[in-house]
């Protein structure tokens, strides 16, 4: 059998790059500023503590004199639970389909491969409001619809990965052993597209974090008086020249995601094409 690329191994390599420590760097920045946030936030999220866009705490109120570093460091959770859940949906759904269209081929491969094409078509976002803002802005709903908008492209990157799998010498020796099919997804091609998957797994978590924000932005995703960095943007953008802190903490945090989970990925891209050439980058 080929050696299989581990995740482990993977991200070890990917981590001896100066670009993928800055970016865990980043990264884990903003996700310990949301997971901690709340245990350090001087009010609750909700609490009125001066008039709105006010000056009188350190960041200021909002429009409706919340404070503003109390929602903002309440608000990074849900994004990043709603993000890494749409992303876990996208890339196992997406994951499931390809590898089933280049393993098996045929009917099966035309089926995926042409759905996958009419919903490619359109753009994430426009599908994301399409649904939305039919069934409202519910979370499960919002999880679904960013998570099954990646699967097309993971679909697309994972069948390729597949493809290049299937003729080797270890998959048709399990097919003549008599080995379920299902088996020899899992136990003998899976293993061996892992760098595919997880590049994969970075990019689409960027999407996520943004298409997610940009629908709380929009109205159609967490609703208020929930605290969220993208529904803090819309809330307060009124006055920017007024009260800038509401809308630049938020903006400045998910940036600094975007940018960190992409250094990441490439990093892991970069690993990946290393250590399937058998040298390293």
């Amino acid at each position: 059998m080929t050696a299989a690329v581990a995740p482990a191994s993977l991200l070890r390599t990917a981590a001896r790059t100066g670009r993928t420590r800055v970016g865990l760097v980043l990264v884990a920045l903003v996700v310990l500023t949301a997971l901690l946030g709340p245990l350090v936030a001087p009010h609750d999220p909700t609490d009125f503590v001066g008039v709105p866009f006010g000056r009188d705490s350190l960041f200021g109120a909002d429009n409706l004199g919340r404070d503003v570093l109390s929602r903002f460091l309440h608000g990074g959770q849900l994004l990043l639970v709603l993000s890494i859940a749409a992303t876990v949906v996208g890339v196992g759904v997406g994951t499931a389909l390809g590898m089933v269209a280049g393993y098996r081929g045929g009917w099966r491969d035309e089926l995926i491969m042409r759905i996958g094409d009419v919903v490619l078509a359109f753009p994430q976002v426009v599908l994301a409001l399409l649904f939305v803002s039919i069934a409202g802005p519910k979370v499960w709903l919002l999880v679904t619809v960013v998570g099954l908008s990646h699967a097309p492209r993971v679909a697309r990157i994972m069948r390729d990965a597949t493809l290049m799998v299937v003729e080797r010498d270890f998959v048709k020796a399990a097919e003549v052993t008599g080995t379920r099919r299902l088996r020899i997804m899992t136990g003998e091609i899976l293993p061996n597209v892992t760098g595919p998957l997880m590049v994969e797994l970075g990019l689409r978590l960027t999407y996520s974090i943004g298409l997610i924000a940009a629908l709380s932005f929009l109205g159609l995703g967490l609703q208020p008086p929930t605290a969220d960095w993208g529904l803090m943007i819309n809330e307060n953008r009124i006055a920017l020249t007024v009260q800038p802190w509401a809308v630049v903490l938020p903006v400045v945090a998910i940036a600094v995601l975007t940018i960190g989970t992409n250094l990441v990925t490439d990093g892991l891209a970069r690993a990946s094409a290393g250590l399937g050439r058998g040298v390293e980058r």
